[in-house]
């Protein structure tokens, strides 16, 4: 129901998630499915689907195929444009119907082995379908007894003279192969506490989500999946956050994902090499994406229109941004030991004065709202990072810089943070320095940057108010109140999982281990059988909201996952 070709952020092909009757899709399926069951084999991004039907039972393997001897510990291009699918009769006797919708709509032509596809939104684009099996055109029902096989390959790429890429492989044999390189990447997760099989699908979808070319990593492959069913707030996630940027090379580090780290922690300062500011999100080549735009075509996911493409926080100011950026080159220089070029750190530093300037100055906040813009706590927080980070590296490597300038506005901030983020009668950090501030789980995040110790008094307090105000049991937390927090939307949305685990981290650090490993155990209950995790669930339903599967989210596990298991050493 939704695939975007060649990459993550191009156009989809078909996306019938956000309309069945105009979004286009592509079937190789029974018709008359009774139930299903589905599940990824181990440690591999081979999906299994078994389907019974009322004549028999079909076990159908998808992947995307990867070039014969692919190593996904490399940083280079692993695939080769095309998903495979195999279908199989387990019992009875089952019609397969093969389907070719594009969204937009295609012309077909024949060709040994299959059909050429050409693709009305992008007729450049070479597709082709190719089946073992005889295909009639856009439709062609195929009957197939008990033990009987077909195979199915959808392909996208080209090769120097604009010909899809020969491959002569059988789709079974691609299909162990890439079983193969999956579980031999998998052989670098470096994890071995609880919910281990949870935590090694969150470290392979984090790679699943990563393009591998330029070592970005999407925030979500998907669009406009709604934060309420019904409700306007859907957005384009299939883009590259900066500020998931440090938190992810954090998880990345703690399980054994070395390249992946330094390859994004490359991909950023790259990124910020081309633009004149440190920018929100960036597309996979580290552009600013263009601007957002309602799809009008596309009814939406369950009809919660609109849908969207690009996404509008791009232009936003967000001054977190600059202590993201600054933090993941600290993260960088940690890691090797060696300086940042001198362009590099040219462009770092003044973004280190940038923070220093702005700090005190309104923006949208680490959510992106819509509304008018405030001095929001964790804006300052992260402005602090810039200017503590900044000047740790300036001091190790004797760089220029106002490095005493720097280190005393760190500690000016600090002291800001504790003193007037603080509101006395809800006894919690608020999301703004000042008085009338609303609730705002971002705070949970502040020791987890090293701004305020977890165990401070006044952070204790916040976590706890967080969990009476925002919170809506089992763990689950609600970013901010739009009741009391304007955000410029109409409606409400999902419990946001991060922030879960944002809070299991808290209490961990405060020597609440019971109750973050409990809360961790019910987070990871929520994953299913496919181990994946949204951006937000429905507290009322347990249904899952927003884009699919969230990196953010698996990050969040990954954290919780690595710090239970480190003071669970450190207390035996």
């Amino acid at each position: 129901p939704w695939l975007c070709v060649p990459r993550f952020d191009d156009d989809p092909l078909c996306a019938a998630i956000l309309d069945t009757a105009r979004g286009g899709h592509f079937r190789v399926a029974p018709d008359d499915v009774i139930e299903a069951r589905q599940w990824y084999l181990d440690d591999s991004a081979v999906l299994v689907t078994e389907q019974r039907t009322s004549g028999g039972v079909v076990r159908l393997v998808d992947a995307f195929a990867l070039q014969p001897g692919a190593d996904l510990h490399r940083a280079e291009r692993h695939g080769v444009g095309a998903h495979v699918r195999t279908v199989e009769v387990l019992h009875g006797d089952v019609e397969i119907v093969v389907e070719l919708a594009p969204r937009k709509g295609a012309t077909f032509g024949r060709l040994e082995g299959g059909l050429s596809i050409e693709w009305s939104h992008a007729p450049e684009l070479p597709l082709r379908a190719m089946c073992d099996r005889p295909l009639d055109g856009a439709r062609t029902v195929i009957a197939l007894r008990e033990g009987e096989r077909l195979s199915f390959t959808l392909r996208w790429d080209a090769d120097s003279t604009g010909d899809v890429t020969s491959d002569t492989r059988d789709p079974g044999e691609m299909l162990r192969q890439v079983d193969a390189s999956w579980k031999d990447w998998a052989g670098c997760i470096d994890y071995e506490g609880r919910r281990a099989r949870e935590v090694r699908r969150s470290a392979l979808t984090l790679k699943l989500l990563d393009h591998a070319e330029s070592g970005a990593i999407v925030a979500a492959p998907t669009s406009s999946l709604p934060e309420a069913i019904g409700g306007v707030r859907n957005w384009d996630y299939r883009f590259v956050w900066v500020r998931d940027a440090a938190f992810s090379v954090h998880a990345f580090r703690r399980i054994g994902m070395e390249g992946e780290a330094r390859e994004y922690l490359d991909w950023v300062l790259r990124a910020v090499e081309i633009g004149d500011r440190g920018a929100v999100l960036y597309d996979l080549d580290g552009n600013v994406p263009e601007n957002e735009y309602e799809d009008s075509d596309l009814e939406g996911y369950r009809r919660s229109a609109p849908v969207r493409w690009g996404n509008g926080a791009a232009t936003q100011r967000q001054h977190d941004a600059y202590g993201e950026i600054v933090d993941c080159a600290y993260q960088w220089v940690r890691q090797s030991g060696e300086p940042l070029p001198a362009e590099t750190w040219k462009r770092l530093a003044g973004f280190v004065d940038q923070a220093a300037e702005v700090w005190d100055t309104p923006d949208h906040g680490i959510w992106e709202i819509r509304a008018g813009n405030r001095l929001f706590t964790y804006s300052v927080a992260m402005s602090q990072v810039a200017l503590d980070r900044g000047a740790r590296m300036a001091r190790q490597f004797d760089l220029p810089g106002d490095v005493e300038s720097w280190e005393s506005l760190a500690r000016h901030l600090r002291q800001e943070l504790v003193d007037k983020a603080w509101d006395e009668e809800q006894q919690a950090f608020t999301e703004t320095l000042g008085p009338g501030g609303g609730l705002d789980a971002s705070v949970l995040a502040l020791p987890l940057r090293q701004v305020i110790a977890a165990d401070h008094p006044r952070m204790v307090a916040t976590t706890q108010a967080v969990v009476n105000g925002l919170g809506v049991g089992e763990g689950l937390i609600h970013r901010y109140d739009p009741n009391v927090s304007d955000d410029g939307l109409p409606g409400e949305e999902g419990a946001f999982l991060l922030c879960s685990s944002w809070l299991i981290d808290n209490l961990v650090l405060q020597g609440r281990i019971d109750e973050a490993s409990e809360l961790f155990e019910r987070l990871c209950d929520r994953m299913g059988p496919l181990g994946l995790l949204p951006e937000q669930i429905d507290p009322s339903t347990g249904r899952f909201l927003g884009n699919y599967p969230q990196a953010f989210s698996h990050v969040g596990v990954v954290s919780n996952a690595v710090l239970l298991a480190r003071h669970a050493e450190a207390g035996s």
